[in-house]
Order: structure tokens, then sequence, then C-alpha cells
């Protein structure tokens, strides 16, 4: 046979077919479907006495891709291999070429941030040898991971129970939480009172009203008021005092917009504003990315690759983001200059690009219709984001006014301060603005005009009891914040290490946070108590840093696991011998044996997830979360209650399943419908809807009582 094309493998079929619209007839596309060899699942996989060598062999799963590639470059003149632009990208690359094994067939890697007609074609024009830098970071990091959680698991195994796992990066992370709620359990409320005022301006209705809040009496500017008492003989002073404005300070102060995503801030901001788990988040860029048909244009990458440390934009992304605003928006919307942001995150990997759209005139709402919902909500982000990264700064007036008050009981004078902050032009937040991890702060109403020495009336004093609160428990984004922040993983870990930690039953979370169970907190003191090193942040941090070095400067892998190693595997001789074994948690349920009538059923967890059991008869069932709400329709008028899938996932159906097939991914709420009566459904996006099509009801998830706005 007669080679005329030239072999182009990808890893999937979305993206090769995206890619297959720029390449022409002179190209075969294929797709590995991910990684072709890994190491074995059967055992370590690496060679501790031979300088760590690995030990890869071809996935069994993968044959059939495998024996398809083999062929396909044998009829070709050449393989070009365009996975990834990342160190798994690379790494994959490499893989490929190990397997195929294609000795008379040349390859070469090209590398491109976006699947668009000039971005492949500059690719193709310039192809390169693999790095090898960028390989040796990555299968150093895979060696490390392999090494911890092949000699952790099985210990948890002996010492606890079967079917637990640790793991390099997943164990910080699981620290991070566990400590977190520790000193949540730690905190002291402290009791602190704070005196408020309603002032009008003299011979002015009350209706312009503005309060004010204490804030200092003599010469402190600053008072603490520990109790009521405090609070009451404060008021008591004040009852004669007289009232005047004080110093007037009025500033105007610009709000420059964020940056462009890189992978954790999308990560965070998709949470904050869709409620889109990590994983889920990175599924959809993924999609975004590797392209989708969009009616007449076929198959088109919506966006550049979203794994990305890097907020770097192409000169020719931003000048046509800017044509854009002074076309939408005009002048005043445009800075001078262009906007330039910091360069790469701490710990960054390659210089990529920021996560932007390939096409700033690709308007969400004009491809709307070719996308699914999420894929929509999520490109919308992105593109809002991006336009907004090069608008005007907004700008706000903010004012601060202090009231004196004098002729005191006491004689003492005491200050109040009211603020405000005004918008005197949107600027990008005509656009879009940053969400917060935070609860928004309350709106604070305009003040009237005010000059300095205008007398004031009092119209009432008020006094309120506060207490401290402790810290939050972290949510998808301020967890993913808080990796960033120590440089602990990578853009490609943070969605698998909030998966992993959930699944092994770990961690829970509820109403959005993330609370670890009695069983993470088993394996966080093991882990400390038996390898302080290997799950501090900071250790950790280094070892990132370390990995950043092979694959930008070339250090040798080969001592970075070494140095790792050693130590690590003196812990776990010690942790062998000495560790005693520590029986696992066993949570009790409030639900009666419904066999032997005498125990309430414990809660167990087994291969397949939670399961409950009676310590006297041995009765068994699926773990069951119950609800209180009827299945509507149900003959038998059973309970809807939640399971767990054998994925770790919970789902509500019809506890009288199999006589009444009744199942739903959402959570049910015993409130109904409002407008039909009907079945309320809680959804991830803290929406509230009705389970009725037809009824359309839906309203936003209001507090723990299941009340609604």
């Amino acid at each position: 046979m007669v080679k005329s094309k030239k072999l182009v493998i990808v890893e999937s079929p979305a993206k090769a077919r995206t890619l297959g619209r720029f390449l022409g007839s002179g190209y075969t596309l294929k797709a590995s479907l991910g990684h072709i060899r890994d190491l074995p699942k059967s055992k370590i996989g690496v060679d501790v006495d031979n300088d760590f060598t690995p030990q890869y062999i071809n996935m069994r799963v993968k044959s059939a891709v495998l024996k398809e590639l083999r062929e396909a470059a044998k009829n070709s003149t050449s393989i070009i291999l365009a996975t990834d632009p990342d160190r798994e990208g690379e790494a994959i690359a490499w893989h490929l070429v190990e397997a195929i094994k294609a000795v008379n067939t040349p390859y070469r890697r090209v590398v491109f941030h976006e699947i668009t007609k000039d971005a492949i074609e500059q690719a193709f024009k310039s192809p390169r040898d693999l790095n090898m830098n960028l390989i040796n970071a990555q299968q150093a990091r895979r060696i490390l991971d392999r090494l911890v959680g092949y000699n952790l698991s099985p210990l948890l195994w002996q010492k606890v129970r079967r079917g637990l796992s640790a793991g390099r990066v997943q164990s910080v992370a699981l620290r991070i939480i566990v400590d977190r709620e520790r000193e949540i359990d730690a905190f002291v409320p402290v009791e602190y009172w704070t005196i408020e005022a309603e002032f009008t301006k003299e011979a002015v209705k009350a209706a312009s009203s503005f309060k004010a809040i204490l804030i200092g009496a003599g010469e402190k500017k600053k008072i603490t008021i520990s109790d009521q008492r405090a609070a009451g003989d404060l008021i008591a002073d004040l009852k004669p005092a007289v009232f005047a404005v004080g110093k007037v300070t009025t500033k105007t102060a610009p709000r420059e917009p964020a940056a462009p995503f890189i992978t954790s801030t999308l990560q965070q901001e998709a949470w904050r504003k869709l409620r889109f788990s990590a994983k889920q988040t990175m599924a959809l860029a993924q999609q975004l990315y590797e392209g989708l048909p969009l009616g007449p244009e076929d198959s088109t990458g919506l966006i550049t690759y979203m794994r990305t440390d890097s907020t770097h934009v192409a000169q020719s992304a931003i000048s046509e983001t800017r044509d854009y605003i002074l076309d939408k928006y005009g002048h005043d919307y445009l800075p001078q200059k262009t906007r330039q942001f910091a360069g790469k995150v701490k710990g960054a990997q390659e210089a990529h690009e920021a996560i932007r759209p390939t096409s700033i005139k690709r308007e969400p709402g004009k491809i709307k219709q070719y996308l699914e919902s999420n894929q929509f909500k999520l490109y919308q982000l992105i593109w809002q984001r991006m336009v907004a990264s090069q608008m005007a700064s907004a700008k706000f007036e903010n004012i601060t006014i202090d009231i004196e008050a004098g002729k005191t009981h006491s004689g003492t004078k005491y200050t109040f301060r009211a603020q405000s902050s005004d918008s005197v032009f949107p600027g990008f937040m005509a656009l879009y603005t940053e969400g917060k991890d935070e609860d928004e702060e309350q709106k604070v109403p305009k003040l009237p005009k005010l000059v300095e020495k205008d007398p004031l009336k009092l119209l009432r004093i008020l006094d309120e009891q506060h207490f401290t609160q402790p810290p939050p428990r972290y949510t998808e984004a301020t967890l993913v914040k808080m990796l960033e922040q120590h440089g602990i993983g990578r853009p490609s870990t943070y969605a698998p290490i909030l998966s992993v930690v959930q699944q092994r039953d770990y961690v829970e979370k509820q109403r959005g946070v993330f609370k670890p169970t009695e069983l993470g907190i088993l394996i966080r003191d093991i882990l400390v108590q038996q390898f302080p090193e290997v799950i501090d942040t900071g250790f950790t941090a280094q070892m990132e840093n370390k990995l950043d070095k092979v694959a930008e400067d070339g250090y040798d892998w080969v001592n970075v696991v070494r140095d790792f190693y050693i130590p690590f595997a003196k812990d776990l001789l010690a942790a062998r011998e000495q560790l005693e074994k520590v029986p696992p948690p066993i949570e009790t349920s409030e639900e009666e044996c419904p066999q032997c009538k005498q125990d309430k059923l414990l809660i167990k967890v087994g291969r397949y997830g939670k399961y409950m059991e009676c310590p006297s008869c041995q009765f068994r069932q699926s773990f069951r979360i119950h609800t209180g709400v009827l299945c509507p329709g149900c003959p038998e008028q059973a309970e809807i209650i939640g399971r767990y899938t054998k994925k770790g996932k919970i789902f509500y159906g019809c506890a009288a399943f199999p006589k009444h097939k009744f199942a739903m991914n959402a959570k049910p709420l015993p409130t109904p419908c409002p407008q039909c009566g009907g079945l309320l459904a809680e959804y991830r996006d803290d929406q509230v809807k009705c389970t009725d099509a037809k009824c359309g009801y839906k309203a936003k998830k209001k507090d723990d009582n299941n009340a609604v706005t």
C-alpha cells in the first residue's frame, strides 16, 4: 500500500472531529482516548532499587485502540502527536510513541492552545521534538503518587479497614478540611455590642434619615463595648448630647476588573455563580475547548485550553476584544492602554494563555441555541470575564461622615461614623462583576448632602448584641483557593482531589460546604502522627516546586523522587511496626431494625459504600436517607428515601421500589409547591423547583428550614 497521508493523534474523538475541519484530506485523525500506557494496577510497578524505573504496561482496555493506531501508523508517511499542551499531554504523546513502536515512521509533536484555523495552521508549521523535561516532570509526579498511594492505602487496610485510600495531595486536602473543622470546634464566641444612631438634618423630614455607628469616645478612635451594661451606660451618657457633622470626606475610587480566568479562578467562580463543582466545571470546559457543532459552523472550539496558570492573553485576542468594547459600549468604556495583568501565579507551569473565548465576536446569545444549558452558562461566564478584563475601571464615590456628639452627661465627646459608596461610572461592571465567597454585604442607603458643622437631630439610638463568628467551612471555591495559595497540586488535580475525598467518605458536602466525617478525622490523625512530612502543606508545596524545576530547568527527576522516598520509607516501616489496629468509627442510625426490633441499625461502609446492619440479628439493608416526603403517586404512600450509588452519589427514590418505580437526582422537600401543591425539590445550584414541568415554579433556596423566596 502506498503511504499518502499523515496520521494525527489526539486524545478524544470530539477533538479529532474539530481538528479534522481544518486539516483537510491529507491527514488521518485518530483518538487515543487518553493514556495508552500506565503503571500496572496489580502492583506498585516502580523499581525503587533501580533508580525508580517505572514498569509501564499497555492498558488492556485500550488494546483495540492501540491495534487501530498501529495499523494507521504503518500506512502513514508520518505521525503527528497533537495531544494537549501541558505535561500530561506531553506524557501521553511520549507513551504513544513507545506503545505504537512505529520504527520506520517519523513522528513530530505539535502544540496549540485553541482549536481554531489560525492556531492549527501555525502549530503544524512549527512541529518540534518531544520535550523530555515535561515528560519527566509528569513521570516523577506519577511515580511519587504511586509510591505514596500504593504504600499508604494497604497500611490503612491493615490498621483500619479495607477499601480506604491515601494520596500524596489528597491527604493534604483532607488535613486542611479537618484542621478547619477543629478550629470551628475550638472556637469560643466573644460577645460584643454596637450602638447605632439614626439622624436627620434639622428642619428636614425624617424620610431623609440615615444611620451611623458609634466608633470612638474622647481621644480614642476605636471603642469596644463588651456587654449590655456597658452599652446601656453609653446610651444613658448620650441622652442629652448635641449632634453635629464633623469631618466629611469624599473620595473617588476606581475598581479594576479581574484578570481573565485561569483554571483555579474558573473553578472558584463557577462554584460561586453557577454552583458547578470543580469536576463539573472541568468537564464542561473540556467540551467547549474540544469543539461543539454550531449549526452552519460545524464543530468549533469555543475556548482556549482550560488547564493553565497564566493570565497572558494573545495580542490578537486583546485587539479583537477592544474593538468589540468600542463598538458595543463606546469610548468611555475602553481604557486608553491595553490592560495587562500580573504574570503566572506562584508555582505556575508552562506559560500558556488564560482561558478565553476563541472569538469575542461569538457572543453567548448568538450561539445559545446550539449549546446545552450548562455549556452555555460556563461559556457566558468565560466570555464575560474576558471582555470585562479589557473594559474601563468602574468608579465609585466613597463618602465618610464623622458626627460629633457633645454636651453629654460625662462631658465625653463621642464620634459616630456613616459611610456610603455610590457608583458614578459602571465601567466593566456594566457587563460583569466577580462573585464573592462570603454573603454579599448589605447595600447602604445614599447619604444626604452634609457639610461640616451641620446640626443633626437624633431620631433614635439602638444597641445590638453580637458574637464573633468561627472561621467558615470550605466551599469548592475557597478550598481550591486555599490549595492554590499554598501551592498544593496543580490545575489538573484540583477537581480529582475534591472528588476523591468525598468518594472515600472522608468528607461530606453539606449545603455546599465540606464537613469531615468521623472516618476522615481518624485517617487525618493517623497520617499526621505517622507521616507528618508527607501531609504537611509546606512540604507538599516544596515538592511541587521541585517538579516545576524538572519541567522548566531539567532537574534530575530521579533525585527528586529519591529525596522524597528515603525518609518516607523509614516512616512507613515504623508505622507498620508501631501503629496499633484502630477500629473504624461506627455510626448509629435513628432507624430501628425492622426484623428483630431490638436495636437501632448501625451505619457501616463496605466495598460499595454505606449500608445499614443490625448488631443483634445481622439484618442488612442499603443505606437510606429519610426525607419525610411522601412519594407522589405511590399506591402504598411510601416515603421518598435517599440511597447511594456504587460511585458514591446520592439519588432519591420511592421506598416501595420495585413496586413503585420513582427516582430523581434532586433532593425532595417537605414544603409543597406554592403554585400547584406538587412536589418541590432542591437542585445543586440551590434552586428550588417544582418537579411538575407544566407548573414551572422555581425559587432560590432561602434557609435550612426549606423556606423559599
